[in-house]
C-alpha cells in the first residue's frame, strides 16, 4: 500500500512542479485599452454568424471595469458598437475594415464617417487594419481612402499596420495624423523574456522615424496557447509575464496602447492557424485567463486534474501492489509508476476540450485518438506488466525441467508428421532424426495432405518403406480440412495403445533424447499438453534467415514463459505432445487455421495444464523468403481471431479457465491488434495529410497534445522489446536489431490478418514454404507493394507537410515525426523483402 500511494502522491508532486506559478510585477491599474472584437464562442463572420447587440453590451460592461477604451475592426457589422460604447463610458478608436472587396470598402468607410460625425465616444479612427502587409492595398489605394476620410472628419485618422510596414513605406505617414503599429513579438519569434524590450525597441525606431506624429500601439499581446513559433512559445505563465511587464514599462513612459485582445476569437483559427484563437485576457466564454495581481499558475485547474488521476490509478496501483509484491522493488515501483502514467494521461487526454477551442476537424482527430489512446495505454501496460515480470525476479516461478527417468514402462508415443507439397529431401532429413530416437516404443505416421506432383510425396513414401514398420506413410487426396483434417486422420490410425501423441513439422530435425526427456511430464495425470520451443538451424549465413530465426526467438525466450506463468501458453503445431486420451476426443478443429493454438486453448478449458519446457530438442528451417514470413504471420494472425470469436463467451464470462488464462488469451493478441491500430492510424494519417495540403481551410495539423502522447507509446514499446531481448535472448546487438526490423516489417501482413479474421469466417491454409520453393519465388516488390504504397505516401506527405507547414512550427514538426514513425514498420518490410531477396541461400 506505501508504494502506492508513494506513486499517487509523486503523481500530485509532478503536476503541481509543471504548473509551478510564476510571479510577474502586479497591475492593479486600469489597462490602456483594449482590441474588441464581439464574436462569441461559435460566432464567426466566415459563416456571417454575428454577435447581437445584447452581446456586445455585456461584453462592454466587462470590459468597463478593466478599461476606458476599446478599438473596433469594422463599423458596418457592428452598428450599435459606438452607441453602447458610450452607454458603458468608454471612449471608442473606431475602425473600418478595408481588404480587395470595393464594394465593401465603400460600405465601411461610409459607415465609420457617419458614426464617427455622429458619436462623440468615437475619439479617433483607423481604416483599414493590416491591408497593405496582406497584400489587399498598395500604399497608395489605401492613401485614397484615408484621404477621404480625413476631409470629411475633424478627428484624427490613421491606418493600422505592423511597424516595419511603417518603416518600408513611409509615405504612408503623410495621409494619417498619427502613426498606429502593431507590436506582436510572438509573430517575430522572440523570446518572452526579452520581448519587452523588443516591443520599446520598435517603437522607438518608429516615433524616430516619424517625430512629428503621435504613435499609438493598436495592438500589443501575447497568445496563452497555440505553436510555439521560432523562439516563442504560446502559453498561460508566457503571456501573464509578457502583459504584467508590458503594463509597468507602458505606465512609466505613457505609452498609448491597445490590448491584443480582450476576448479569445476561436474563429480566427480557420484563417491564421491555431494561435490565432489564443490572444484574448478573457478566454471565449468571458472568463480571465490569468490574473493580473498574485502568482500565475499555467493551468489553474491542475489540481483537480492532478487528483483524478491519482484516484482513477489508485485501486488498480493497490492491487497490483499486493498481487505481485513478490516482484523486486525497481519492478513494482516501475509498474506502478507506467500505471499512474497512464491515468494522467488519459486525464490529460480527456480534459483537452475544456483546455482548447476545438473545430470540427479538431473533434474529429479527437474522437479517433481517444480511444485509440486507451487501446496504447492498454497495450502498453501489457507489455510493461510482461516486461516486469520477465525482469524483476530471479527466475521464472513456473519452470519445467526435463524428466530423464520414467518409472515403470515408457508409454508409447504416436509421432504425427503431416506435410504438404514439401521438398522431399527436406522431410527425408526429419524422417532420419526420428528413426535416430532414443526412445523403445514409438511409431511414426507421415501424412502427406493433397501433394499433388508425384515426384514430389512419392521419394517421402518410399523411404518410409525402407525405415520399417514403425513409419507408417499415408498420401490423403483429396482431403478435407487442411492440416487439421490430415491430423484428424492421423488419430484413426493411430496405435491403440498410444498414450501421447506428438506432433513436428515436416522440417524439423529432432535431438535424439526428444521423447526420453518429456514424456515423463505425462505422469501427472492433470498435464495435458507438453510443449517445447521451435527453434531453427541453417540461418546464420543468410543475413535474411538470420533475422528471422532471431524474431521467432523472442516469443519463445520471453512471451512463453510469461504466460507460462499462469498456465496460459500458446500450444505451437510442433515439438509438442499431447495426452493421446484426450485428443482422441477433442480432435483437431478443422475450421481453424491455427488449429494448435485452438486446441491448447481447448485442453485449458478441459481443466488440463500444460507445461513449456525450454530446451531445444528440435530445429527447423526459417521461411524460404519474405513473401513466405508473411504468409505465415498473416495466418496466425487470422487463425488468432478465429479462436477469439470462438471462445469469447468463455474468456470474458466463463468459468473452466483461470483469470490468468483468461488474461492471456484476451490481451496476448493486444500487440496484434496494435499493427492494426498503426494500419488505421496510417490510412488516416495519409488522408488528413492530403485534407491538409489540398483543403487547408477544413483541416488542420492536430494538437501537440493529440501527438505526444502517440509518440510517447511509439517510443515506450520499442524500448520495451529491445531491453527484454537484449536481456533474455542470446543473441548480439546485432541481431537484436535485426529481430526488431524482422518483427517491425510483419506489422501489415499482421493487421490485414487481424482484420481479415474478424470478418471472414474462414480462410485456405496456406503452406509457408521453407528450405526452397517448389514454385517461382515472387520479386521483392511484388511481395510488398501494399506496403511499399504505404511507405510512398507516408514519406511524400512528411516531406509535403515540411514545405506546406513549414518546419518551425512545432506542431508541423511532430506531424512529420508521426507520418514517419508511421513509415517505418512499411520501410522495414521493403528493405526485408530487398535483403531475402539478395541474401542468397547459403547455409550457416
Amino acid at each position: 500500500m506505501g508504494l502506492a500511494l508513494s506513486v499517487a502522491l509523486l503523481n500530485l508532486a509532478l503536476w503541481a512542479a509543471l504548473n509551478r506559478p510564476v510571479s510577474p510585477p502586479d497591475w492593479s491599474e486600469p489597462v490602456h485599452g483594449f482590441a474588441f472584437s464581439a464574436y462569441q464562442r461559435d460566432q464567426s463572420p466566415l459563416d456571417q454568424s454575428f454577435p447581437s447587440d445584447a452581446e456586445i453590451d455585456s461584453d462592454l460592461a466587462l470590459l468597463a471595469q478593466q478599461t476606458p477604451r476599446v478599438r473596433s475592426y469594422t463599423s458596418s457589422e457592428k452598428p450599435a458598437l459606438p452607441a453602447l460604447a458610450e452607454k458603458h463610458g468608454l471612449k471608442l478608436t473606431a475602425g473600418a475594415w478595408l481588404d480587395r472587396r470595393r464594394d465593401n470598402n465603400e460600405r465601411e468607410l461610409e459607415a465609420l464617417i457617419a458614426q464617427a460625425k455622429h458619436y462623440p465616444a468615437i475619439e479617433r479612427v483607423i481604416v483599414g487594419n493590416e491591408a497593405v502587409l496582406r497584400g489587399d492595398l498598395t500604399p497608395a489605394q489605401i492613401a485614397v481612402y484615408l484621404d477621404r476620410a480625413r476631409e470629411a472628419l475633424d478627428k484624427p485618422v490613421s491606418t493600422a499596420e505592423p511597424w516595419h510596414v511603417w518603416i518600408k513605406y513611409p509615405e504612408l505617414a503623410e495621409h494619417v495624423d498619427y502613426i498606429t503599429i502593431h507590436l506582436l513579438p510572438y509573430w517575430e519569434g522572440i523570446r518572452r523574456d526579452r520581448a519587452v524590450g523588443d516591443v520599446l525597441h520598435k517603437y522607438e525606431l518608429v516615433q524616430k522615424r516619424f517625430p512629428g506624429k503621435p504613435v499609438v500601439i493598436a495592438e500589443v499581446g501575447w497568445p496563452t496557447d497555440g505553436d510555439r513559433f521560432k523562439a516563442s512559445n504560446a502559453s498561460t505563465s508566457d503571456a501573464a509575464l509578457f502583459m504584467r511587464d508590458f503594463f509597468r514599462a507602458a505606465a512609466e513612459r505613457n505609452l498609448d496602447y491597445y490590448v491584443m485582445e480582450a476576448f479569445d476569437q476561436p474563429w480566427k483559427e480557420a484563417t491564421g492557424g491555431r494561435v490565432e484563437a489564443y490572444w484574448g485576457l478573457f478566454d471565449a466564454d468571458r472568463v480571465s485567463k490569468y490574473p493580473l495581481t498574485g502568482p500565475v499558475e499555467e493551468d489553474a485547474t491542475w489540481w483537480i486534474k492532478a487528483l483524478a488521476a491519482s484516484l482513477l490509478a489508485l485501486l488498480p496501483m493497490l492491487w497490483w501492489a499486493r498481487r505481485f509484491a513478490r516482484f523486486a522493488l525497481w519492478g513494482r515501483v516501475f509498474f506502478l509508476v507506467l500505471l499512474q502514467a497512464g491515468a494522467s494521461t488519459l486525464v490529460w487526454s480527456l480534459a483537452l476540450p475544456l483546455e482548447f477551442y476545438l473545430g470540427p476537424a479538431d473533434w474529429a482527430m479527437f474522437a479517433v485518438l481517444v480511444p485509440a489512446q486507451l487501446a496504447m495505454l492498454s497495450i502498453l501496460l501489457i507489455h510493461g506488466f510482461e516486461f516486469v515480470e520477465a525482469l524483476a525476479q530471479p527466475d521464472w516461478r513456473r519452470r519445467f525441467h526435463p524428466l530423464a527417468s520414467v518409472s515403470g514402462k515408457p508409454p508409447k508415443v504416436s509421432i504425427h508428421l503431416a506435410c504438404h507439397n514439401e521438398p522431399p529431401e527436406m522431410v527425408i532429413q526429419t524422417l532420419d532424426s526420428l528413426a535416430a530416437l532414443d526412445y523403445p516404443d514409438f511409431e511414426v505416421l507421415v501424412l502427406d495432405n493433397n501433394t499433388a506432383d508425384d515426384a514430389v510425396w512419392m521419394p517421402v513414401r518410399d523411404y518410409c518403406e525402407q525405415l520399417g514398420a514403425r513409419f507408417r506413410f499415408f498420401h490423403l487426396r483429396p482431403w478435407p480440412g487442411f492440416k487439421a483434417g490430415a491430423l484428424n486422420f492421423g488419430l484413426q490410425e493411430t496405435h491403440a495403445d498410444a498414450q501421447v501423441i506428438a506432433v513436428i513439422d515436416s522440417d524439423y530435425v529432432v535431438e535424439p533424447h526428444w521423447l526420453k526427456d518429456l514424456v515423463g511430464h505425462f505422469a501427472d495425470p492433470k498435464v495435458g499438453v507438453v510443449q517445447a520451443p521451435q527453434a531453427h538451424r541453417e540461418f546464420e549465413g543468410n543475413a535474411f534467415r538470420r533475422m528471422t530465426n532471431w524474431e521467432y526467438e523472442g516469443f519463445f525466450r520471453i512471451g512463453m514463459h510469461h504466460r507460462n506463468e499462469r498456465d496460459a501458453i500458446i500450444q505451437h503445431g510442433t515439438m509438442t505432445m499431447i495426452r493421446a486420451s484426450l485428443l482422441q476426443r477433442l480432435r483437431w478443429s478443422e475450421w481453424c487455421i491455427c488449429e494448435d493454438a485452438e486446441l491448447g486453448l481447448r485442453v485449458m478449458e478441459e481443466g488440463f495444464t500444460t507445461v513449456y519446457v525450454d530446451e531445444v530438442y528440435g530445429r527447423g528451417v526459417t521461411p524460404a523468403d519474405f513473401a513466405a514470413f508473411k504468409s505465415q504471420r498473416f495466418r496466425w494472425a487470422f487463425g488468432a481471431m478465429q479462436i477469439l470469436r470462438a471462445h469469447l463467451g468463455e474468456l470474458l464470462a466463463g468459468y473452466r479457465l483461470s483469470s490468468g488464462q483468461r488474461y492471456h488469451f484476451l490481451t496476448g493478441w493486444f500487440g496484434w491488434f496494435a499493427d492494426t491500430l498503426h494500419l488505421g492510424f496510417s490510412l488516416l494519417a495519409v488522408a488528413w495529410t492530403v485534407g491538409l495540403l489540398w483543403f487547408p481551410g477544413a483541416f488542420s495539423l492536430p494538437h501537440a497534445l493529440f501527438l505526444i502522447p502517440v509518440i510517447g507509446f511509439f517510443i515506450a514499446k520499442a524500448a520495451f522489446g529491445i531491453v527484454l531481448y537484449r536481456e533474455l535472448v542470446p543473441c548480439s546487438w546485432r541481431d537484436v536489431w535485426g529481430a526488431a526490423l524482422a518483427s517491425m516489417a510483419l506489422s501489415h501482413a499482421i493487421a490485414r490478418g487481424v482484420l481479415r479474421g474478424l470478418v471472414a469466417r474462414e480462410h485456405p491454409f496456406t503452406r509457408t514454404a521453407k528450405k526452397r520453393r517448389l514454385r517461382k519465388q515472387p520479386g521483392p516488390i511484388h511481395a510488398v507493394r501494399e506496403e511499399f504504397g504505404m511507405l510512398l505516401a507516408l514519406t511524400l506527405g512528411a516531406i509535403a507537410i515540411g514545405f506546406a507547414a513549414g518546419s518551425t512550427e512545432i506542431e508541423s514538426r511532430l506531424w512529420q515525426f508521426v507520418l514517419l514513425a508511421q513509415a517505418l514498420p512499411y520501410a522495414a518490410a521493403t528493405a526485408m523483402a530487398w535483403v531475402s531477396a539478395h541474401a542468397g541461400e547459403r547455409a550457416g
